[in-house]
């Protein structure tokens, strides 16, 4: 089982570090692009602050969203909201998860979160430190890939693998940061594909965020991977 303490306070450290970049904004630049198509760095925010809340609904046994509709309304709601008020959600839902995550509780149990995906609960907040740190990076003010800490770009590498793991979409590959080896895609037979790159080239394009143009690939081409 994963040690749900240490990731609650890695979180914690992550919340922290955007907290700090994001005071420095101001608010005509909350209105400009993100780096994700179509939301600025306000929708990114309002997703931050909703997505604490909607872990918290997880690990206390509730649907994670009301639905998909109520999920993209309430960040399209909270997304042209001033800096302070961001700034506040974020901080706020990010104290609930942390009180919610400090409750004592069963973390070996199999908790539901979107789409009907399932996950033992020692692995929510480690899904929550993805979240802030990924989308730290997306915000485009200075946190790049590069910036991300070692251990998080170990188990986003094994986290994002797993979960491509026999996706038929996906040819079995081999993909390695030339320290760590993981493997991915289909099932059955020996992996025809290898992916090498730097842990954050690795991590950029297993999350959707690098095209993977500074990674070498050996043995075809580099897979397509379906989006998260």
């Amino acid at each position: 089982m994963m040690d749900h303490a240490h990731d609650l306070a890695c979180v914690r450290e992550a919340t922290d570090r955007l907290l700090t970049a994001v005071a420095e904004l101001d608010n005509a630049s909350l209105a400009e692009p993100s780096r994700l198509p179509g939301w600025s760095r306000g929708h990114v925010l309002a997703h931050l602050a909703r997505n604490a809340d909607a872990l918290v609904n997880v690990l206390q046994g509730r649907p994670m969203y009301a639905s998909a509709e109520a999920r993209d309304a309430d960040i399209a709601r909270d997304a042209a909201r001033p800096l302070e008020a961001q700034v506040a959600d974020v901080r706020e839902s990010a104290d609930r998860f942390q009180a919610a995550g400090d409750a004592p509780a069963d973390w070996s149990r199999t908790v539901e979160l979107r789409n009907g995906v399932t996950d033992s609960a020692s692995r929510v907040p480690f899904r929550r430190w993805a979240e802030v740190d990924l989308h730290h990076v997306d915000l485009g003010i200075g946190y790049e890939l590069e910036d991300l800490p070692a251990e998080f770009l170990e188990r986003e590498a094994a986290f994002l693998t797993q979960r491509f793991s026999g996706h038929p979409d996906v040819p079995a590959t081999r993909v390695t940061d030339g320290t760590r080896v993981w493997t991915t895609g289909r099932e059955g037979g020996t992996p025809g594909v290898t992916v090498t790159g730097r842990p954050a080239d690795v991590v950029g394009w297993l999350a959707g965020r690098r095209a993977g143009t500074a990674l070498t690939v050996d043995g075809g081409e580099l897979p397509k991977l379906p989006p998260l």
